[in-house]
């Protein structure tokens, strides 16, 4: 279950206990309140679904990646991050940051992961936030921001990849977090990459659970995304959008396709949901274009000024490019 679905769950729940009475709306007001302002990190980072998130941590052996080592991060502010560095056998010089949704942990992901190192010849970083799986800790935006930033200074001194172009990749909550990464290391990477992510925190909440839009300015993790994303400037942009997206409308995609300065490329998905985008056919297709074309220096051959069908109305086309060097 998603945090979202936790907090109108939740929401729900209370407003059944205490309707109906006037007296009880002041106390609808204030519980709701309360909930969304002292429970929002535990349903924004919903760390311990699903069961078992925080002690059991798949590796890579389980899905038969060989060339791999764990690593373990420190942070500036003491924290310890448990992390995956998977490697491609045949290197393509491109290394990605992978940072996933705000639910399970880095295991949950290897057979996403897995695709880069087996079939694009990229390796790929996959960053155990604070607080979940083995990372001690715990969520929040800020600390978030430091995990990530800690992760790219991994890379960027790692004399293994010494010369390689790095990609960042962000899914959902990870694509905020990737979001504010790339804004403030636009002269070290060299893309990026988001999957249904969404504009705001803020307005997450009011298109997600409409009886909570009045209690969205509470929300104290912003995750800012359609303010920053304006303000990369140079860093070649892949938006994967899932059309049928139930948890971030794929309005929000569009907004930031629309308001990014970069060159960027679009990719939708018409069947695509909020976590089943991944699977669609073209999907990996997209991926390998668009590192291709990042590697190569032929990102201008993709990049496009409009989405190319309007979301919500009309068909959006999948990638249907091969994977060839």
């Amino acid at each position: 279950m998603s945090s979202l679905d936790t907090l109108a769950n939740l929401l729900s729940y209370l407003l059944s206990i205490v309707k109906g009475t006037i007296v009880a709306s002041t106390g609808i007001s204030i519980l709701l309140s309360a909930l969304l302002y002292f429970k929002q990190s535990a349903l924004i980072y919903p760390r311990n679904l699903p069961t078992g998130a925080r002690t059991e941590v798949p590796t890579p052996d389980e899905f038969d990646v060989s060339d791999w080592e764990p690593v373990r991060l420190n942070t500036r502010d003491g924290e310890t991050l448990h992390s995956y560095f998977l490697k491609a056998r045949q290197s393509k010089n491109v290394t990605v940051l992978f940072m996933h949704g705000n639910a399970g942990n880095i295991g949950h992901r290897l057979p996403i992961a897995k695709v880069f190192p087996d079939q694009l010849g990229c390796n790929i970083f996959m960053l155990g936030y604070r607080g979940y799986g083995f990372s001690t800790g715990r969520p929040s935006e800020k600390g978030l921001l430091i995990d990530a930033q800690a992760a790219l200074d991994y890379l960027l001194e790692n004399p293994v990849i010494k010369g390689h172009k790095i990609i960042i990749y962000g899914q959902s909550l990870g694509g905020a977090l990737s979001i504010q990464l790339a804004a403030k290391n636009q002269d070290k990477i060299h893309g990026l990459i988001l999957e249904n992510t969404f504009r705001s925190m803020r307005t997450l909440i009011p298109s997600a659970f409409p009886p909570a839009k009045y209690l969205a300015r509470l929300c104290h993790q912003i995750w800012p995304s359609e303010t920053i994303l304006p303000l990369i400037k140079d860093v070649p942009v892949l938006f994967l959008s899932g059309e049928k997206d139930e948890l971030v409308p794929p309005e929000h995609m569009a907004t930031l396709f629309n308001i990014c300065k970069a060159p960027k490329v679009w990719r939708g998905f018409v069947n695509g949901t909020h976590n089943d985008t991944v699977g669609e056919r073209g999907y990996f297709d997209a991926i390998h274009a668009f590192i291709q074309a990042v590697r190569k220096g032929t990102i201008s051959a993709l990049v496009m000024d409009t989405i190319p069908e309007k979301v919500g109305s009309a068909q959006i086309h999948e990638s249907d490019t091969s994977h060839k060097n």
